[in-house]
């Protein structure tokens, strides 16, 4: 956000995009959209219109190679933001395909992060990807594994989500696990699991080796907040969970997960959806928009639990601990 920030006032005279959102956070994406800086994504945007004396900043999440390789033949001006803990798993799945690995992405092949490294996972001809997005369909390509089976069948389920060229009786032969960094962590390390179950039971445990790596390369800012959420569910006697982030970000709906399977959660956008004591605007963990709640702030002492997602800047985690107080004590 920094170096968005830093970009914009560097280059005052010149137009400056951002490839997408710099990260899942309506209120960070609109701050720069009022500083001048145009997103490409947009419905007018179109990286055919740029120039050489365009800037242009790449988000937290990184973009494709192919998207790279348009970029720079622009000649424009490139601010990088890649998040570390992206790089590194780019350079694992990287090592997978230099090695003749499959890369199995626990992700959502919808997300700007996980198509960047798939692009990475099947870069060289003899490089390919699958994706999966759970457990359920962990398990339905670890059960290929092991007995094989409807090669036309697996190829539709899995259609969006794996490499051109993807051949599941032979591509799963050998795999490497990597994720979208901003998964849940436990979900991640169980499919790393099942995966290398799948193969012990397939090829025998002495082939492990050189058929089955994983790396945890979950971000280290999701991962911490997913440890304190635990914990304060586990330490404290809670009455509800407010969960404050941007709807499409995936870290802050895996908070709302958490939350969710043990006491009332309310995953918020921002301050302003407490809309009063007897009403707030929330999105559940299995609704598909955001909806209007009455009754969930019980009129008794009650004791709230708050958490955000790492790309919720802080004051406006504040601003709800203010709003609360407005409504309880106003």
């Amino acid at each position: 956000m920094d170096y968005a920030y830093q970009a914009r006032s560097r280059f005052p005279d010149r137009r400056v995009y951002l490839t997408g959102e710099i990260i899942h956070n309506p209120h960070v994406n609109d701050r720069l959209r009022a500083q001048g800086v145009r997103f490409l994504s947009d419905e007018a945007g179109s990286v055919d219109t740029l120039t050489p004396d365009d800037v242009v900043i790449l988000p937290a999440f990184g973009i494709t190679i192919e998207t790279l390789e348009e970029l720079i033949a622009k000649g424009s001006t490139l601010v990088d933001t890649t998040c570390g803990s992206v790089l590194n798993v780019w350079k694992n799945v990287r090592r997978y395909a230099d090695d003749g690995l499959t890369s199995v992405i626990h992700g959502k092949y919808w997300h700007e992060e996980t198509r960047a490294t798939a692009s990475q996972a099947s870069r060289g001809a003899t490089a390919h990807y699958l994706v999966v997005l759970d457990r359920e369909q962990a398990l339905a390509a670890c059960d290929y594994i092991r007995h094989g089976g409807d090669r036309a069948a697996f190829l539709r389920q899995f259609e969006h989500a794996v490499s051109p060229g993807f051949d599941p009786d032979v591509h799963l032969q050998r795999v490497g696990c990597a994720n979208q960094t901003t998964m849940l962590s436990s979900e991640s390390l169980e499919i790393g699991e099942l995966f290398r179950a799948a193969m012990r039971d397939r090829y025998g445990e002495d082939a492990l080796t050189g058929r089955f790596r994983a790396f945890d390369t979950i971000c280290s800012a999701t991962q911490d907040r997913q440890d304190a959420v635990i914990a304060l569910l586990e330490e404290q006697r809670l009455d509800l969970m407010i969960v404050l982030g941007g709807y499409n970000s995936s870290n802050t709906f895996n908070l709302a997960r958490i939350c969710t399977a043990r006491l009332p959660t309310y995953h918020v956008a921002d301050p302003t959806s407490l809309l009063s004591r007897t009403e707030i605007l929330h999105k559940p963990v299995d609704a598909p928009n955001e909806m209007t709640a009455a009754g969930w702030l019980p009129d008794r002492p009650v004791i709230v639990g708050l958490t955000s997602g790492a790309s919720t800047p802080d004051n406006l985690v504040g601003a709800v601990i203010r709003r609360l107080d407005e409504l309880v004590n106003g």
